[in-house]
């Protein structure tokens, strides 16, 4: 018998409990079901806690929230859960066989929404590739071709959703985790502004501010309406975005105005494939009515100075991070428990000193000023390819062996995600292209910050204009 779930969005499920016509345990058990058939083929659910997923759905004291009953998969980083395996794509956590010792403020927004968690998504060692490709884990494999990318860091949750095990999954965003795997398996992947989503209790900030989570998704209303669960500061969070006007599901309804749209179709290796697709979204929005030129913000060429005071926040706080599950696990952390790249990281962070790092804060901080004048003096939207290449083969982005800090190839690949990730902007991967071998092309919008709104309601114009929900990967439930 045919799965009637698979193809329906995470708010569609949902309303099939509210009336009735569907239980969470239906929902549950039919997801469990095509994660058991096709994730051997993309190794994407690495932690799978399907008895305790089955015992959630069946609770009396579910939450009656917006997603009651509906399935859902926590990438394994930047969020724990009470009791349950949190390895964040170590192998040294693995082997400690680490449990969290208390739901994030993320997790528990998600369950009063309902979600039921049915396991955990492959990652790359503390988030820290743009491919998911664990020592610890092996490589998640992309569903419109398992021998490319899923992209990272949110590959695994990417892989998922693309391939219709689950609706929606977490995802979390510190230079493209979001966007990237959205980009490349053919999904909605927001990059919330800094400060909407509580990173609490564990942290009131990490990387300096450049990490955030949300979801990958298969629908815009489904990623407005998450967003709407978990936004909103916690107490002592350092960071509160501006508070919105209106529920994000509710922007969806609304017309996004005439915008003026800078778009970026010439850039450094910038590859033909993306490039095209930004031409040919560009002249959709001015189909649209909207005003659109190529421009975008000066300081984005700025791009070698961006990379050298990014990598050195990233570096310390990676040397952090060891130290800090040292301490947490009680088992000292040695160039044996990591990746040759996580360690020479770290040995990077652990030759920073204080005024180092300290003036590559001053200087990003003064590249976002510079950015956010691009917005400040007219234009309403930025548009980009997500990525400046097409999903690289499996084992292309990894660095080799005799230099682990070799980033090149990454670094060429991605030039329009990590900027806002340091300017705290909202950002959001659509799926409005394919390339001629069918691997999806993201384009990302990019507005003000705090300005999420403005994005949901353009991403809502261009997904009525431009469906992509009945488009499916080869491997799909």
């Amino acid at each position: 018998m045919a799965d009637p779930y698979s193809a329906l969005d995470a708010t569609a499920q949902a309303e099939l409990v509210r009336r009735g016509d569907a239980t969470p345990s239906e929902l549950v058990d039919a997801a469990i079901a095509r994660i058991e058939k096709l994730d051997p083929q993309l190794n994407a659910v690495i932690l799978p806690l399907f008895e305790q997923a089955r015992a959630q759905a069946r609770a009396a004291d579910l939450p009656a929230g917006p997603f009651r009953g509906v399935p859902y998969l926590l990438k394994d980083l930047d969020c724990s859960a009470a009791g349950e395996p949190y390895h964040a794509g170590t192998r040294f956590l693995k082997e400690l066989r680490w449990k969290a010792r208390h739901d994030s403020h993320l997790v528990a927004k998600l369950r009063a929404a309902g979600f039921v968690f049915l396991g955990r998504t492959n990652t790359p060692e503390l988030g820290l590739s743009i491919t998911t490709e664990p020592a610890s884990y092996g490589p998640s494999r992309n569903p419109w071709n398992r021998e490319h990318s899923t992209g990272g860091s949110s590959g695994g949750s990417a892989a998922a959703v693309a391939a219709g095990l689950v609706p929606a999954a977490h995802a979390s965003d510190g230079g493209g985790s979001i966007r990237i795997p959205a980009s490349e398996c053919g999904l909605v992947g927001l990059k919330p502004s800094r400060g909407r989503v509580s990173l609490g209790p564990d942290y009131g900030e990490y990387w300096h501010g450049l990490v955030i989570s949300h979801a990958v998704t298969r629908s815009v209303r489904d990623s407005a309406a998450i967003l709407d669960a978990t936004s909103g500061a916690m107490p002592g969070d350092p960071y509160v975005a501006p508070p919105p006007a209106r529920p994000y599901l509710e922007e969806i309804a609304l017309p996004p105005g005439r915008l003026r749209c800078g778009v970026v179709t010439r850039f450094r290796d910038l590859q033909p494939d993306c490039a095209e697709a930004v031409g040919e979204v560009g002249g959709l929005l001015a189909q649209l009515g909207h005003h659109v030129e190529e421009a975008y913000p000066p300081a984005l060429d700025e791009r070698d100075d961006t990379t050298r005071h990014f990598t050195v926040l990233v570096a310390a706080w990676v040397a952090t991070s060891l130290a800090e599950w040292s301490e947490i696990t009680g088992h000292e952390v040695v160039p044996g428990d990591v990746e040759p790249g996580t360690w020479a990281l770290a040995e990077m962070g652990r030759m920073c000193n204080a005024p180092m790092y300290l003036r590559s804060v001053e200087w990003l901080q003064a590249f976002t000023r510079r950015m956010a004048g691009w917005w400040d003096h007219g234009y309403d939207v930025l548009v980009t390819p997500t990525l400046a290449g097409p999903p690289p083969r499996l084992g292309a982005l990894m660095p080799p062996a005799d230099n682990p800090l070799d980033l090149e190839a990454v670094m060429k690949l991605i030039p329009f995600t990590a900027p806002f990730n340091i300017t705290g902007q909202p950002a959001v991967s659509l799926p409005l292209a394919w390339n001629t071998a069918g691997l999806p092309i993201g384009v990302q919008f990019v507005a003000a910050y705090g300005r999420e709104d403005l994005l949901f309601r353009l991403a809502a114009q261009l997904e009525q204009a431009r469906p992509w929900a009945g488009r499916r990967p080869p491997i799909h439930a």
